[in-house]
């Protein structure tokens, strides 16, 4: 008998590459959630930065880590996340998944993952694995996506996206500790629909009016958010935490499912 006990559904809002080495509160949260949810058996992570034409998944042994980002401090590019991936539940994903999706061993695990993970289980011992994000998807077919991925909550599997509900790089203030105005709008109304459970007008995020025109310029760090909100179910306890908004126009808000 299977006593896998069934695991819950993350949505990180992962901000800065230099949360992964800086403690403030939203590390110390991460932390603080890992704590207190069951011990995964493996971990899959939509992240914002496999951002590909079509949908895949990584099976290797091994998977590499990726430094895909610029001009920070080298003690971020020594970080090492030397988790194990898992070709047994990327093989279940592609099957659980109503639609092509490729074996690609050619990206690893990006800092939208790693630097989350290093915080919640810095021993690097469960083993990681990466969906993409298909780019060419309409908004629904990732919220349904999820809804497939939704199975391997009950095999130990911990579905993580890691994106930011506004992710406006374009227009950083890096001497806000707070949000503007519409950004705070956007998450708000996003946490509210969410809260909710009124997931259609997520999907449709344009109802949430002029705020959602500049939440964000492209949708790959949306959309790691439908995933989670189609693999969460009815009968799950939400909790929101780190919820604000941070550097003008960046969301740091997540979403528990469990």
């Amino acid at each position: 008998m299977d006593n896998t006990k069934k695991m819950p559904v993350l949505f990180v809002g992962h901000g800065s590459p230099m949360n992964a080495i800086e403690d403030n509160e939203f590390t110390l949260n991460w932390s603080k959630i890992a704590e207190e949810i069951p011990r995964p058996k493996a971990i899959l992570s939509v992240s914002a930065h496999w951002y590909t034409k079509d949908s895949r998944v990584n099976d290797q042994d091994k998977p590499r880590i990726i430094y895909d980002m610029y001009g920070f401090p080298a003690e971020l590019y020594a970080l090492k996340y030397d988790a194990d991936g898992s070709a047994e539940f990327a093989h279940m994903t592609k099957d659980l998944v109503k639609r092509e999706v490729k074996i690609d061993n050619s990206f690893g695990i990006d800092h939208g993952t790693w630097s989350v993970l290093c915080r919640m289980y810095p021993q690097a011992d469960i083993p990681v694995y990466q969906l993409s994000i298909d780019m060419n998807a309409e908004a629904e077919e990732h919220f349904i996506i999820g809804q497939q991925l939704s199975a391997l909550r009950e095999k130990g599997v911990l579905v993580l996206g890691s994106g930011n509900v506004v992710h406006n790089l374009s227009r950083i203030n890096w001497e806000m500790d707070s949000g503007f105005s519409w950004a705070v709008e956007f998450d708000n109304y996003i946490k509210e629909k969410i809260t909710k459970r009124q997931y259609d007008d997520v999907i449709h995020y344009e109802k949430a009016g002029p705020s959602s025109k500049l939440a964000f310029n492209t949708l790959e760090h949306y959309l790691p958010l439908l995933y989670v909100l189609g693999a969460s179910r009815e009968d799950d306890r939400l909790t929101v935490f780190n919820d604000s908004c941070t550097l003008g126009s960046l969301s740091m808000t997540c979403y528990l499912f469990k």
